[in-house]
């Protein structure tokens, strides 16, 4: 009897494991995306931000080519979207993935790639020196601005 109740238990405690076990999966895969995602915001705020730059004309080569990098990025992604629209997605996204690889070819999004972690770590340091330096300029020009309106009123007592 114990041998019958144990036979007709398991395969539910099976299923009930691997339920878990593809919730985990899914909730795993969500944040990647979640994460992927937000590096490619920052991203593209931060080539808004290099482009605004670049029409006062205060921007490296390199700041330069990073952005446009970016609106690359920006374009595969927004190729990838024409393609979730047509029916069959599941199926016709990752073959072009596929395909554009053997091709040589990348078709997904750099922070979609696996080394994307440390590229966007990368540029988020970058991206605070050049906020630090501007700021320390910034700060500069401020006290020699202030020093230069007191130091009238300073002579005339």
């Amino acid at each position: 009897m114990k041998l019958l109740r144990h036979l007709h238990k398991a395969p539910l405690r099976v299923l009930r494991l691997q339920r878990r076990k593809s919730k985990i999966r899914i909730r795993f895969s969500m944040i990647r995306l979640k994460t992927a995602l937000a590096q490619e915001k920052d991203e593209t705020r931060q080539m808004l931000r290099i482009y605004q730059h670049y029409v006062t004309g205060d921007v490296t080569k390199a700041e330069l080519a990073r952005a446009n990098a970016q609106l690359a990025d920006v374009l595969r992604a927004t190729g990838l979207g024409i393609f979730a629209i047509l029916p069959f997605a599941p199926i016709t996204i990752p073959l072009i993935v596929k395909l554009g690889r053997k091709l040589g070819i990348e078709v997904l999004p750099s922070a979609f790639s696996p080394g994307a972690k440390h590229q966007a770590e990368k540029v988020r340091r970058l991206d605070r020196q050049r906020h630090d330096s501007v700021q320390a300029s910034s700060g500069a020009e401020q006290h020699q601005a202030k020093t230069a309106v007191d130091a009238p009123l300073k002579k005339q007592p």
